[in-house]
């Protein structure tokens, strides 16, 4: 049976609203484009940090250039919330894809780099007294929604702090992002973030290249 997580979030938060709590939540954030729905709903109802963890992202000065974005689209959004860059230890997507190399994307190597940084963010979340979290990744038309909360959950489970089930990208939650990004002018990136991706984005473009000079 599908689970619509949409639907679970919008009850959990009503059950909140109705005990009239604020709790806090930290929001693992891939990219400013995508948390920023994210953030502007979330912020009615939680006390909200930012968690920018995302060692798959290649090469360093891209991930520095991706976390920029994100402290400025926050300050810029007029909002007070730290924004935690941890330093970009490629190496633990490495050893998390290790095996899946040559897989292409949405496949095994997606999910073991979904997975390292979701539990991630649950071992941060829990060592710092946050009662939720959640990840921005579910707002993507490209991304599996239904693997990303069964993986938040475990996390959340093997931490004790609860995931905040989520689909972002319905109820034009994914529309509003793209307003957000212009709105704010903000840098998207043209590819998902790591190494393997890049590649496979330039063998992509090579085909079509060929294609068009063959009259294909």
């Amino acid at each position: 049976m599908k689970i619509n997580y949409h639907k679970l979030m919008l009850d959990e938060i009503e059950r909140m609203t109705s005990e009239e709590k604020r709790p806090k939540l930290l929001l693992h954030s891939c990219c400013a484009p995508c948390s920023s729905f994210v953030i502007e709903y979330l912020s009615t109802y939680f006390e909200m940090e930012v968690y920018f963890f995302n060692p798959n992202i290649h090469p360093k000065k891209e991930y520095l250039r991706r976390l920029d974005e994100q402290i400025r689209m926050v300050e810029e959004m007029g909002l007070n919330y730290q924004v935690i860059g941890p330093e970009h230890q490629s190496e633990l997507f490495y050893e998390a894809v290790k095996g899946c190399e040559r897989l292409g994307e949405g496949s095994e190597r997606c999910v073991r780099c979904f997975d390292l940084r979701l539990e991630k963010a649950a071992e941060y979340a829990a060592a710092h007294g946050f009662e939720y979290f959640t990840t921005s990744l579910t707002i993507s038309p490209m991304k599996n929604a239904a693997k990303l909360n069964e993986l938040g959950e475990a996390a959340g489970l093997k931490y004790g702090v609860k995931f905040l089930n989520s689909d972002f990208k319905k109820n034009n939650g994914y529309k509003r992002s793209i307003e957000l990004s212009k709105q704010y002018d903000l840098y998207r990136q043209h590819y998902c973030g790591c190494a393997f991706s890049i590649k496979e984005q330039q063998e992509r473009e090579a085909r079509k290249r060929e294609q068009l000079s063959s009259g294909e």
